[in-house]
């Protein structure tokens, strides 16, 4: 657990970001029925990582065992990100924000006391999710997962249920393991399956 000074700056209003949650909460108190697409975008957004992932497999399942490799790492990459932040969750243990400012309004009902905010579980999902997806897909697909995640990260501030600073520290958490299982996974497949050398225009004959 984290204590005294440390447990300040990530709760309540102690947190150095609070009046920016506070004012991007403000807003959705002015914004009716888009809190409903926004609420349902911030829960079922990341189905869209799923398509995104399948699409990638899809379109490397003819160019190779690496290919097809970083196209599987989407799911792996999410799966291990997830793993991590949960044990991240429980060391620091920080409250919802709406549950340390329960006068603020926020769109949708506050999550349980148990069920911690930093890094936000949705955060890290979509970071490494949109990172697997750059590395195993084309312009395309990567610029949509990356506009996936942070709309995804900026939805759950403006639906009153993390800090800023939950979603930016889990969107860099989900990267960083994305990219570094990337690496690994590369450069265990150039150990195991070798890059054959191009043939010159004399062998080919």
């Amino acid at each position: 657990m984290i204590h005294g000074t440390a447990a300040a700056v990530l709760a309540g209003h102690d947190a150095f970001d609070a009046g920016l949650y506070r004012a991007v909460v403000g807003v959705s108190r002015h914004t009716g029925e888009l809190n409903g697409l926004v609420g349902w975008w911030s829960d079922y957004g990341l189905v869209l990582f799923v398509v995104l992932a399948a699409l990638a497999w899809w379109r490397a399942r003819d160019r190779g065992l690496r290919a097809a490799a970083s196209a599987l790492w989407v799911p792996g990459a999410m799966a291990a990100a997830y793993v991590l932040n949960s044990v991240v969750k429980l060391i620091a243990q920080e409250q919802r924000p709406c549950r340390a400012m329960p006068a603020v309004h926020i769109a949708v009902a506050c999550p349980g006391a148990s069920d911690y905010s930093f890094p936000s579980n949705h955060a890290v999902l979509a970071g490494a999710a949109a990172v697997a997806v750059c590395l195993a897909a084309g312009r395309l697909l990567g610029t949509i997962a990356v506009l996936d995640a942070l709309v995804i990260a900026a939805s759950r501030v403006y639906i009153g249920v993390h800090y800023p600073h939950d979603v930016a520290v889990g969107l860099l958490v989900g990267a960083l393991v994305a990219a570094g299982g990337g690496f690994v996974l590369t450069r265990t497949l150039d150990r195991l399956v070798p890059v054959r050398p191009l043939r010159t225009p004399s062998e080919q004959r």
